[in-house]
């Protein structure tokens, strides 16, 4: 499937780019029975949860956002969607997922985006999009590589692809 890449310096670029994936998410979210999964995996301070919160507010979210590093998940009603954000990077075993309901999440019109996928292997769906962080610069910004696991987010990929960089 399609991938690509967007290099980001600094937090405030960071969370730009993250609320322009969340205003243009909309389209993969209309219509769903069950949530979009997408996977952000890198590093201890790479900018996953920085990235989430920009996504969020581009989603709709006014308020806070949360690292979910000690609660494993934050939830959020943005209009008629819920949007639950899980950090897995504590998880001891991926069955654990079974005792936080995890396949209810699911089953939610919405979104679950998942910091440290690695975590659960095996008991996690494939994801709808996957987003890998990584240092550029000798850690002065961060290379986001994309990559769509189906068609229609293949597509939302490609317009990000050209409009990011475009005025916002």
């Amino acid at each position: 499937m399609a991938a690509e890449r967007f290099t980001l310096v600094g937090e405030e670029q960071m969370v730009a780019f993250g609320r322009c994936c969340g205003e243009r998410l909309a389209p993969l979210l209309t219509d769903r029975h069950r949530a979009l999964v997408i996977f952000l995996d890198g590093d201890l301070g790479a900018g996953k949860t920085t990235f989430s919160r920009g996504l969020l507010t581009g989603l709709g979210h006014r308020g806070a956002v949360k690292s979910p590093t000690y609660t494993l998940v934050e939830p959020y009603q943005i209009g008629s969607w819920q949007v639950n954000h899980f950090d897995l990077y504590r998880l001891a075993d991926p069955a654990e997922l079974h005792y936080i309901g995890f396949g209810e999440y699911l089953e939610q019109p919405g979104l679950c985006l998942i910091e440290w996928p690695q975590r659960g292997r095996g008991e996690l769906p494939l994801p709808a999009l996957t987003v890998t962080f990584s240092d550029t610069d000798n850690g002065a910004g961060r290379s986001l590589a994309w990559q769509a696991g189906d068609s229609a987010s293949q597509q939302w990929l490609a317009e990000l692809a050209a409009s990011w960089g475009q005025p916002q």
